[in-house]
């Protein structure tokens, strides 16, 4: 099969490139999917886990890509739940081959059923983002309704899928990024937009909930606007500044079929939408990974014709 490798560390989402791969073995609960469309996070060329197997062995060259959408076409030994001929998206495991290629190997319970009327470059683009921001508002800082909450990069793959969810559980929503995208943040759901480069976040007042996916200076400055009792999360660092008489904690996506199927009828019902930036073929995967696309929403890799 044909998909996008990675052989050295050091040489970045620059030194991604197209090869043949083997075709991926079913372990137990496993499933084989014919991937249609698949997702790539920058960062996860760093990431330990993208170079060795859970027993800590090398596995270069290794697949990148953590996020997929396509069709069962195999199942493993004791799999139950899905069926083959299936639509099914969902968050790969961190420690094994990736999306970026034509078949992948998947524990069927990180999967969910797509709706036929959902297209695979939307599901694609929907489970690290939708799963990070749901987990990060909801389960670790517990955000409610009347409650206010920062949410930093608000135009970003994670960001504006916070700031629907926020604002749909009755949370009053504060954003920052750039001012090329106030009007984008504002018609999400945000009732204050901050420009990061004019503006400074800490004119916005107290706040019981900062959600950040920037970190550094941002996270910094985000943190003294956390009221007692608040809570600071962040994605992008473990934060080394805390509020005053408040949390701060920094957490790693987890999948969850449950949620993904909850997030994925969002998108069917036009409650939640997600930004697709540009999409690419897999010839042209490599390119589009390592060039950062000026187009908001996530670049995504359409794997089958």
């Amino acid at each position: 099969m044909r998909a996008v490798i990675a052989r050295e560390r050091d040489a970045g989402a620059g030194g991604l490139a197209l090869a043949e791969m083997p075709y991926p073995h079913a372990a137990e609960n496993d499933v084989i999917v014919r991937v249609h469309a698949a997702g790539f996070t920058r960062g996860e060329l760093d990431w330990p886990a993208t170079w060795i197997d859970r027993a800590g062995r090398d596995r270069t060259p290794t697949i990148p890509g953590h996020e997929m959408s396509g069709v069962v076409v195999e199942l493993g030994y004791g799999t139950t739940g899905l069926t083959v001929g299936q639509r099914v998206f969902g968050l790969t495991d961190w420690a094994r081959n990736g999306s970026l290629a034509e078949f992948i190997a998947v524990e069927a319970r990180n999967l969910a059923p797509v709706p036929a009327d959902v297209d695979h470059t939307v599901a694609a683009a929907l489970p690290i983002s939708g799963l990070t921001a749901w987990q990060g508002l909801f389960d670790h800082a517990r955000l409610t309704t009347g409650q206010t909450v920062l949410i930093s990069g608000a135009a970003g793959a994670v960001g504006s899928i916070a700031v629907q969810l926020a604002r749909e559980a009755g949370a009053v929503v504060v954003a920052t990024g750039r001012a090329r995208d106030r009007e984008l943040v504002l018609g999400l759901g945000a009732q204050r937009f901050f420009d990061l480069d004019a503006e400074d976040v800490r004119d916005a007042g107290e706040v019981d909930v900062v959600f950040d996916v920037i970190g550094g200076e941002v996270l910094a400055r985000s943190a003294e606007l956390v009221r007692p009792g608040g809570t600071l999360v962040s994605v992008a660092m473990p934060p080394d500044v805390r509020p005053k008489d408040g949390r701060a904690l920094f957490f790693v996506v987890e999948p969850d079929r449950a949620r993904l199927a909850d997030l994925v009828q969002r998108v069917r019902d036009g409650r939640l939408s997600v930004l697709v930036g540009e999409v690419r073929p897999l010839a042209e995967a490599a390119d589009g990974c390592a060039r950062k696309s000026a187009a908001s929403g996530r670049t995504i890799i359409k794997v089958a014709p």
